[in-house]
Protein backbone atom coordinates (compact mmCIF):
# COMPACT_ATOMS: atom_id res chain seq x y z
CA UNK A 1 0.00 0.00 0.00
CA UNK A 2 1.31 3.96 -0.77
CA UNK A 3 1.97 5.63 2.51
CA UNK A 4 -0.18 8.76 3.23
CA UNK A 5 -3.26 8.05 0.69
CA UNK A 6 -5.52 6.34 3.04
CA UNK A 7 -7.91 8.46 5.22
CA UNK A 8 -7.24 8.02 9.60
CA UNK A 9 -9.52 5.34 10.82
CA UNK A 10 -10.55 5.86 14.19
CA UNK A 11 -12.59 3.88 17.15
CA UNK A 12 -15.55 6.22 17.33
CA UNK A 13 -18.98 6.78 19.24
CA UNK A 14 -21.73 6.24 17.80
CA UNK A 15 -24.90 8.21 19.51
CA UNK A 16 -28.44 7.56 18.32
CA UNK A 17 -30.54 11.32 18.57
CA UNK A 18 -33.83 9.23 19.32
CA UNK A 19 -33.00 6.83 22.38
CA UNK A 20 -29.27 8.42 23.57
CA UNK A 21 -28.11 4.61 22.84
CA UNK A 22 -24.32 4.42 22.28
CA UNK A 23 -22.25 2.01 20.75
CA UNK A 24 -18.52 1.84 19.37
CA UNK A 25 -17.68 1.37 15.57
CA UNK A 26 -15.13 2.13 13.16
CA UNK A 27 -14.69 4.94 11.20
CA UNK A 28 -13.32 7.39 9.06
CA UNK A 29 -15.30 10.38 10.66
CA UNK A 30 -14.75 11.64 14.00
CA UNK A 31 -17.95 10.88 15.51
CA UNK A 32 -21.30 9.51 14.00
CA UNK A 33 -25.26 10.59 15.04
CA UNK A 34 -27.66 8.62 14.02
CA UNK A 35 -31.61 8.99 13.77
CA UNK A 36 -32.74 5.58 14.63
CA UNK A 37 -30.89 2.77 15.81
CA UNK A 38 -31.36 -0.92 16.23
CA UNK A 39 -32.78 -0.25 19.70
CA UNK A 40 -35.68 1.77 18.71
CA UNK A 41 -36.20 1.22 15.72
CA UNK A 42 -39.96 -0.66 15.01
CA UNK A 43 -38.84 -3.18 12.67
CA UNK A 44 -36.19 -4.20 15.55
CA UNK A 45 -38.32 -3.62 18.67
CA UNK A 46 -41.53 -5.74 16.86
CA UNK A 47 -43.68 -2.79 17.57
CA UNK A 48 -44.02 -2.28 13.69
CA UNK A 49 -47.36 -1.91 11.97
CA UNK A 50 -48.16 -3.70 9.38
CA UNK A 51 -50.97 -1.87 6.57
CA UNK A 52 -52.88 -4.45 4.65
CA UNK A 53 -52.85 -2.79 0.90
CA UNK A 54 -55.47 -4.57 -1.37
CA UNK A 55 -54.32 -4.32 -4.86
CA UNK A 56 -56.52 -2.00 -7.32
CA UNK A 57 -58.83 -5.39 -8.99
CA UNK A 58 -59.37 -6.34 -5.40
CA UNK A 59 -60.17 -2.94 -3.99
CA UNK A 60 -62.55 -2.36 -7.40
CA UNK A 61 -64.52 -5.81 -6.71
CA UNK A 62 -64.75 -5.27 -3.12
CA UNK A 63 -66.24 -2.06 -4.17
CA UNK A 64 -69.15 -2.75 -6.75
CA UNK A 65 -70.10 -6.66 -4.76
CA UNK A 66 -68.12 -8.66 -8.02
CA UNK A 67 -66.97 -12.14 -6.84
Amino acid sequence: MKKDIHPAYHRVKVTCVTCGNEFETGSTKEEIRVDTCSNCHPFYTGKQRFTQADGRVDRFMKKYGMK
